[in-house]
């Protein structure tokens, strides 16, 4: 291993060995180092900040600090401040909701998006639907990705607005998906959203080499802290083409209250809504510098040898028959760049039936090992990958006495649910074996399906 990463594991994360920790679950959130957190602290204890709404002494500091961050989100980025807006969110969900909310859906407009998507981009075809724009998924194929999006772009109205959403990396699979579709979809006459969450801890992205329309990321998946702090990266005439819903103080110019006149800005502020986390958006700037200390490339380099290493590892789990002890869901090579270093997989009991997987996120908690289970917000990858035909899951939904088992059941046993597994800086070989010494230790047993019952109604 690559002797920088030692070094930070014992500097920056020896939490972890200090208490007994494996941490598996870096798509969920990233480790904050403690000097970021330290520095933090100690930038906070000596200085006196206020509200940034005012032009008071402790305001213009508050203020000078949102600033500060705001240029250096576009200097790591690579976005021209005269063609990209930064508004500062809660997280890239408030971002994806932000445009959802404002995006000028009308009869006759398209919501493309990819059935590989977080529920936030799901949640969009709500504003779709309720202004009656036509949705379409773009379907995955066995390897969980999708070799040509152009049939299902063409034929878009370019009179009306349109808008395709696509993650730059899966958060199921880890697949990554081509960015050479946002000028293909632009070409077609679509607004393009990137998620970017998932993408960013280990890959850089140059806004002027790619221009989306719109970006949204969250700066706990890329350095950990701040948590409460996203961001949404616009282009400013696509800021300017949303028409916001409602209205709050700091977004608007001016506000009367008996001749109810608004004057909204057009610019980010019009998108912050209320007081913004200040004190937090001003640990922004010292995250993306350490992230640049550290290398973007190197760690991914690092986390996708370790990826490639828990592979071969789950690869040579047999049970005494021979048969596979774990199923790994999309592409089985991970060595080129179309891929991050996070996998989704099921663990096989000696039936060959996959082991329901909250028995194996029970078992991994007695053992400190943090992993994720279930769809990860994502259903339209899961249900690719288990093969979910969307007449049985409309069928096994309608049971207003829903629960897991009974969905299981109803579809037949197929998996309802994944291990995802994710690497990232501070992650090492020990982790990876201690996670491989786990799965081996189903080898040869038998689930039956009364205690998977039990388990599932445990919760």
């Amino acid at each position: 291993m690559d002797d920088l990463f030692t070094r930070l594991r014992a500097e920056e994360f020896g939490r972890l060995d200090a208490t007994g920790q494996v941490y598996l679950d870096y798509t969920g959130s990233g480790l904050y180092p403690e000097s970021l957190v330290r520095g933090h602290a100690e930038m906070l204890c000596g200085s006196v900040l206020g509200n940034p709404h005012s032009n008071n002494p402790t305001s213009a500091a508050a203020s000078e600090l949102v600033d500060r961050a705001r240029a250096r989100v576009h200097e790591y980025f690579d976005a021209d401040p005269a063609e990209y807006e930064v508004v500062f969110t809660p997280n890239a969900t408030g971002a994806l909701r932000l445009v959802g909310e404002s995006f000028p859906f009308t009869a006759g407009s398209r919501y493309v998006l990819t059935a590989d998507n977080h529920n936030s981009c799901n949640g969009i075809r709500e504003y779709a639907h309720a202004r009656g724009a036509g949705v379409d998924y773009v379907p995955l194929d066995a390897d969980l990705r999708i070799a040509n999006v152009r049939p299902h772009l063409e034929g878009a109205d370019r009179a009306r607005a349109n808008l395709f959403v696509f993650p730059a990396q899966s958060n199921f699979s880890g697949v990554k998906h081509p960015l050479e579709w946002i000028g293909e979809a632009q070409g077609l006459g679509y607004r393009v959203f990137v998620d970017a969450a998932a993408y960013l801890p280990h890959n850089r992205i140059s806004l002027r080499q790619v221009q989306p329309d719109f970006l949204c990321l969250s700066f706990y998946k890329m350095f950990g802290f701040p948590t409460g702090v996203g961001v949404l990266l616009a282009r400013t005439q696509a800021l300017c083409d949303l028409q916001r819903p409602w209205f709050c103080g700091g977004t608007v110019r001016f506000v009367s209250a008996t001749s109810e006149v608004c004057k909204p800005y057009h610019t980010s502020r019009g998108f912050e809504d209320g007081t913004l986390n200040f004190l937090d958006i001003a640990a922004v700037p010292a995250g993306l510098d350490w992230l640049e200390r550290v290398g973007v490339d190197r760690i991914r380099t690092h986390a996708m040898a370790l990826t490639q290493r828990l592979l071969a590892g789950m690869a040579e789990l047999r049970h005494s028959d021979g048969s596979p002890l774990v199923r790994v869901y999309g592409p089985a090579d991970v060595g080129c760049d179309c891929h991050g270093a996070t996998l989704a997989l099921n663990v096989l009991d000696a039936d060959g039936v996959v082991v329901f997987f909250k028995e194996v996120e029970q078992r991994a908690r007695e053992e400190r090992i943090s992993i994720r289970t279930g769809y990860f917000c994502n259903p339209g990858a899961a249900e690719y990958a288990f093969d979910h035909p969307a007449r049985e899951v409309s069928t096994c939904t309608e049971e207003d006495e829903f629960d897991i088992h009974a969905y299981s059941a109803c579809m037949q046993r197929r998996p309802v649910g994944a291990i995802r597994v994710s690497l990232g800086v501070a992650s090492t070989e020990g982790d990876v074996d201690a996670f491989l010494r786990h799965l081996a230790g189903y080898r040869d047993q038998r689930f039956a399906p009364d205690a998977l019952s039990a388990l599932a109604h445990a919760d």
